[in-house]
């Protein structure tokens, strides 16, 4: 079962015990932006979806499955 980005990302990231602020210096991306991707309220680029998945040590395409493209 495929799911949503938000949820997939909050999911990958609590499974490796990593929190928000480790998320963020290992991306370099501020723990508020973080914040916003696992609410579902902002969609990552492509570029920050691979920092992302280098950081969780995830396939990218754990994430971009969850991705709902128009």
């Amino acid at each position: 079962m495929k799911q949503e980005f938000h949820t997939q990302l909050r999911l990958l990231r609590s499974e490796r015990q990593i929190s928000l602020e480790d998320l963020s210096l290992k991306t370099r991306i501020g723990a508020g932006k973080l914040t916003q991707y696992e609410a579902g309220t902002e969609i990552p680029s492509i570029q920050t979806i691979l920092k992302l998945s280098n950081a969780l040590e995830v396939p990218a395409s754990n994430l971009f499955d969850g991705l709902q493209m128009n």
